[in-house]
């Protein structure tokens, strides 16, 4: 039998050869995961709030904190039955693509049924369809703390950071930092530019961090004197660290030669309550189609009115420009709308603000982190206690991603994770392999039941 000290220190050296991590007691060890200066908002919705998880006991008792109240969960499972994915199986994708919501599914629907109404080329859709763009513009800028005219609306995360990365005036011998987790279309597009322009680019060792460090320090060694752009992620992807994104700006704007900041929020808008603005961040790219759980298809791009001085529109199109009463272009578009090209698909706008109003519905953003953080944590607690599987992080998470190994003869199986993912699939439970670190990754929403994250580990336990 192998004693619970020989565990903790196979488990920990684990870590060191795969994270290239130094541990330590992580910054959130010995108390609950409350929001740290995310944004606004206090407590509302119908009240779930999370069961602080003392880590210190976690390899002492075995039980998760208790189920909330059963009026609460009564609400939840009414609020759920909206979503016809959530009926026939467990999922746990949210970071990779939310499920819609009938309500938004309907909204979509009348949208287009709108426009093919009305006439799709006609001088009444075309107000609609302006009408339409505003609204969105606004709804998502109420979930930001930020206003309407620093949006753009986009396809999605790629898109929104591709518009800063080549709208940027690159000059021969310029310097890209980029961390080490982020996603490989934002890589490619670094990897791009430094072909044609002469950019230099390097990453930082963030990975590391995830189990003690300080992603601050890590940074400010890295960057150079020639840098001109931090690529970051809020939530990294892959091990669900929520980094400390003022701290990171502040350290970037107040170099010598400030450097700006490019943030791919795929996996922090609608996880973290959010007021960019106090963030500082130049640039932020984000999706609805994942947390939000809205249509895929839209996304934003947030432009500090500084930052919108700095780069170029590298695409243009009939809605990026001003004309005169000849038509003709006369210039671009004074805010965000200048990055937005022609044609898109205009029904996807009632579909996002049908979603985020079904999840406002529920409660305010600070409600529903708090309930992510519940449950991410009720479920690494879970992993914790599984001698055949390895959570990457060695303290409970602060996102809603949570990323774990499965061991064979003490190391991580590329084998076992995919056989793991494909036989839960065809039970109706839905995960997914990462490649880098290689390891299985579930999400939790607030949507996400209790008896949900136990059943899931009840057949981790069975598939021992």
């Amino acid at each position: 039998m192998v004693s619970h000290g020989a565990t903790v220190r196979s488990t920990h050296a684990l870590r060191r050869r795969y994270l290239g991590a130094t541990l330590r007691p992580g910054p959130f060890a010995g108390r609950s995961l409350a929001p740290m200066g995310f944004g606004r908002g206090g407590k509302g919705g119908i009240g779930l709030e999370p069961i602080p998880l003392d880590t210190a006991a976690v390899t002492s008792s075995p039980a998760p904190a208790p189920d909330f109240a059963h009026p609460a969960l009564d609400a939840l499972i009414r609020h759920r039955q909206d979503f016809p994915a959530l009926q026939r199986g467990h999922y746990f994708n949210y970071g990779g693509q939310g499920p819609m919501a009938e309500v938004a599914l309907a909204a979509l629907a009348d949208a287009h049924r709108q426009i093919q109404t009305m006439g799709p080329f006609s001088n009444a859709v075309n107000q609609w369809i302006r009408e339409e763009l505003t609204r969105t513009r606004q709804a998502m800028a109420e979930e930001l703390g930020t206003t309407a005219n620093t949006l753009t609306l986009t396809e999605d995360v790629t898109v929104g950071c591709n518009i800063p990365l080549w709208g940027m005036p690159w000059q021969a011998g310029d310097h890209i930092l980029l961390s080490d987790c982020e996603h490989p279309g934002v890589i490619a597009t670094v990897q791009e530019i430094g072909r044609r322009y002469g950019v230099t680019h390097s990453t930082c060792p963030l990975m590391a961090t995830v189990n003690g460090g300080d992603p601050v320090a890590v940074i400010d060694q890295a960057l150079r004197p020639n840098s001109r752009l931090l690529v970051i992620s809020h939530i990294f992807w892959n091990t669900g660290q929520v980094l400390p994104l003022k701290a990171i700006v502040d350290l970037c704007h107040q170099r010598a030669n400030p450097v700006r900041v490019l943030v791919d929020a795929a996996q922090s808008v609608g996880v973290l309550p959010l007021d960019l603005p106090a963030l500082g961040v130049d640039f932020y790219a984000f999706t609805g189609h994942k947390w939000w759980c809205g249509p895929a298809g839209l996304g934003g791009l947030y432009v500090t009115p500084a930052a919108l001085e700095v780069i170029h529109p590298t695409f243009l199109g009939w809605r990026s420009i001003t004309t005169d009463a000849a038509g003709h272009p006369t210039g671009w578009q004074p805010n965000g709308q200048r990055f937005e090209v022609a044609t898109s698909d205009y029904a996807l706008q009632a579909g996002l603000r049908a979603a985020l109003a079904h999840q406002a519905a529920w409660g305010t953003a600070e409600a529903r982190y708090q309930r992510i953080l519940h449950l991410s944590q009720r479920l690494w607690h879970h992993l914790s206690q599984m001698p055949h599987l390895c959570p990457v992080r060695q303290t409970p998470p602060d996102s809603g991603l949570v990323s774990f190994w499965v061991l064979q003869d003490g190391e991580p199986s590329p084998t076992h994770h995919r056989q793991l993912v494909e036989t839960l699939e065809a039970e109706g439970t839905f995960l997914r392999t990462l490649q880098s670190p290689n390891c299985v990754r579930a999400c939790v929403h607030y949507l996400t039941l209790e008896s949900e994250v136990d059943a899931l580990a009840d057949r981790l336990r069975a598939l021992a």
